[in-house]
Order: C-alpha cells, then sequence, then structure tokens
C-alpha cells in the first residue's frame, strides 16, 4: 500500500523564496544601518559664524523642542533623526538645560555627548573690592548678556567677587545676589568683632573698612592702615583721609586727577579733613579682609603714614616722625622726576607743614597738608 504524497514539491520554491526575502531584508537592514551610522557620526552643518553655534536649551523642553531649536539654529538637519537618535541612545532622558557652545560641524553624535554632558558656557562678572556701587552698575550694563535697567544700590552694600551669570538674566537679579551676598558675609565677621575694634556697629565697620580699602592697595597693610584710623577715632582726631574728599566730589567714580587745594578745604558729608569721625556712608564696596582689618585691628601706637616708594607705606606714631618720613617720600618723588634734591624745611611741633597725608587715593596723587593733632585746617 503506498502512502500519499503532501506536497513534498512544493518545499524547494519555498525555501528559495524565504532565503531570498531574509537576503533582501539582510541587504535594506545592512543598508538602513549604514544610512543610521553615516548620519550619526557624519560631520554637521557648518557654524552660520564663527566657529561654533551659541544655543540655549530652557529648563524642561522636551526632546522635540530641543531638536527644533538645534534645527532652527543650524546644529542639525533633521529633527527625526535627532529624536530617533535621542531615543536609541538614551539620550533623550539625560538632555541638560543651559548654554552650549556647539563646534561648527559637530556630529550628531558629538551635539548629544555635548548636551547629556552638561557643558555648559560659563560667564561670569567681577565686582574687585573698593569699586564704588556707581562703579558696579557700569561693569553690569557694560555686559551684553544681561538685560534691564538697574538703580544704583546704597554705597557699601555690595559684596565684592565673582559671580557666575546666565545668558538673559536681569541686572537686577544680580545685584540682589551681591546685596544678599554682603549681608550674609558681614553678619558672620561681624560676629567675630575683636575688643580692640572702636566701630559700634556693621555699617560703622563697613564705612570704616572702606576708607581703609581705598587707602592701600597692599592686603598685608590692611590691618596697620586700619590701627591707624582707629587709633585717630579713639582720641577724637580727624581721619584726615584723601578719598574720603574725592568721594565728595565724584560719588565714587574716579576723579581722573589730583587733588585742588580748594577742595581738600570745601566741606562735603565724606571730607574726612572737614568732619569729625566717620562720614555719614561709606565710600566704596570694601571686601572681607578690609573688614576684618577694622573689625580686629592690631595694638599699635601708629597715627600717620606715607608712601614708602616701594607701593607700600611707612607709619609713624608721632607727628615729627612722620614728617621725617614725608620728607624720605617728597626725596624720592623728586629724584623720579629728575628734579635737584630740596633741602628739609625746620618745622616746629604744632606748626602745619605742607605734606602728603598718605598715599593719594587711586584717582587723586595731589599733594595735601597734614596737620599735628587737634588742629583743624585752616
Amino acid at each position: 500500500m503506498r502512502l500519499p504524497r503532501f506536497g513534498g514539491g512544493d518545499r524547494k520554491p519555498f525555501a528559495i523564496a524565504l532565503l531570498a526575502a531574509t537576503a533582501t531584508f539582510s541587504v535594506f537592514l545592512i543598508g538602513l544601518l549604514a544610512v543610521v551610522w553615516s548620519v550619526f557620526y557624519a560631520p554637521g552643518p557648518s557654524a552660520r559664524t564663527g566657529d561654533a553655534t551659541i544655543v540655549t536649551l530652557p529648563s524642561g523642553a522636551g526632546v522635540s523642542a530641543i531638536a527644533q531649536q538645534l534645527k532652527q539654529a543650524g546644529v542639525i538637519r533633521s529633527t527625526d533623526m535627532f529624536k530617533a537618535a535621542a531615543t536609541l541612545t538614551g539620550a533623550d532622558r539625560k538632555l541638560r538645560a543651559g548654554e552650549y557652545e556647539v563646534p561648527s560641524r559637530a556630529s550628531l553624535r558629538s551635539v548629544l555627548s555635548l548636551l547629556v554632558s552638561g557643558r555648559v558656557v560659563r560667564h561670569y562678572v567681577t565686582l574687585p573690592e573698593g569699586w564704588s556701587s556707581a562703579q558696579a552698575v557700569d561693569i553690569l550694563m557694560r555686559n551684553p548678556l544681561l538685560i534691564g535697567e538697574v538703580e544704583t544700590p546704597p554705597e557699601g552694600s555690595l559684596w565684592p567677587d565673582t559671580y557666575e551669570i546666565s545668558r538673559g538674566e536681569t541686572r537686577a537679579s544680580v545685584i540682589r545676589r551681591m546685596r544678599l551676598a554682603h549681608d550674609r558675609n558681614l553678619a558672620e565677621l561681624w560676629a567675630q568683632r575683636g575688643p580692640n575694634s572702636v566701630v559700634s556697629s556693621p555699617e560703622e565697620a563697613v564705612i570704616l573698612a572702606s576708607i581703609v580699602e581705598k587707602e592701600t592697595g597692599v592686603a598685608a597693610e590692611r590691618p596697620r592702615v586700619a590701627a591707624v584710623f582707629s587709633n585717630r577715632l579713639r582720641i577724637g582726631m580727624r581721619l584726615e583721609s584723601d578719598p574720603t574728599i574725592v568721594y565728595g566730589i565724584t560719588q565714587g567714580r574716579p576723579l581722573g586727577r589730583g587733588l585742588r587745594r580748594s577742595e581738600i578745604d570745601a566741606p562735603t558729608r565724606w571730607n574726612t579733613y572737614q568732619i569729625d569721625g566717620l562720614p555719614p556712608t561709606p565710600i566704596a564696596n570694601p571686601g572681607g579682609e578690609a573688614i576684618k582689618a577694622v573689625l580686629n585691628p592690631p595694638v599699635t601706637q601708629d597715627l600717620f603714614f606715607v608712601a614708602d616708594g616701594t607701593g607700600g607705606h611707612v607709619f609713624a606714631p608721632t607727628y615729627e616722625q612722620h614728617l621725617q618720613n614725608v620728607a624720605r617720600w617728597r626725596a624720592i618723588e623728586r629724584r623720579r622726576a629728575g628734579l635737584p634734591p630740596e633741602p628739609v624745611p625746620e618745622v616746629a611741633t604744632g606748626e602745619a607743614a605742607p605734606a602728603p597725608t598718605g598715599e593719594m587715593a587711586p584717582d587723586a596723587g595731589a599733594e595735601v597738608t597734614i596737620l599735628p593733632p587737634g588742629q583743624a585746617p585752616r
């Protein structure tokens, strides 16, 4: 008995068809992978200007919005390819907000890697120690990354430091951060006030520290300069600080020349040649070291100081010793100017003698009269 045959003759054509289909699909898959691979690693578009393109990804933006933004900026060629690559690589869950500098012709892989790394462009502004609030506003107004107008804050209310800023941030928000840093740091420093300090409030500490800051650019001298002014305040002697004269004239901007005799004699609220004690406000924004010096001045007998010709100062406890230091400084000035030496005049104790009171403010430079303790300017 012979058994029936069930389609034995159809197996070979079916197998051939299956193999052909498999081969076709493999070729298609290989071609697709080659295309994806080439798009993923191939160089991207050239930057429209310069060597890179700046793009800012807002916080909370989805992959579609980011892809559209990159396409509009000319960083990628296809939003669909970007979304597909981000999904396949898992980058869609790791993209970070911020400002990025994408190099010209960066591949899709490089773009995704950059956005995942979080290597954002960082921008900073610096308020130097001893700069006024008006100068701080000038710094912010010149920065093209910031927006908005801002009023000049009270003198001495800003903390000199370097601050990170973001493109499109308001200038007012930067000022707020400077003021918050000032309040926080001043509170911490005030808690460390020593027994030799003559200031009775944090506000007075900032006023005196601003004068110390403007009087010397040598960091190591701040404590000794603070001691001089503390000693003067303690005995009721006028501070006679040249930068206070400048502030009364310019309200915190550079004078650009030396002081005139008429300006020294002219009373202002800040002219410590004409007023007793501290001026009503700071004359700058002092840094932490100047405030520390005022809150913990060393114990000295010094009441005077004058430039020593090396960028620093020489200090003296008596008027007579100070006059000798002044004579040496004037000789240095004459030598630098190519002038012959000048005989030192004899000056009786209690008699006013023309001499610099110390190094001028950075924007001053004129010689002024220093008086013995207790003698008011004429």
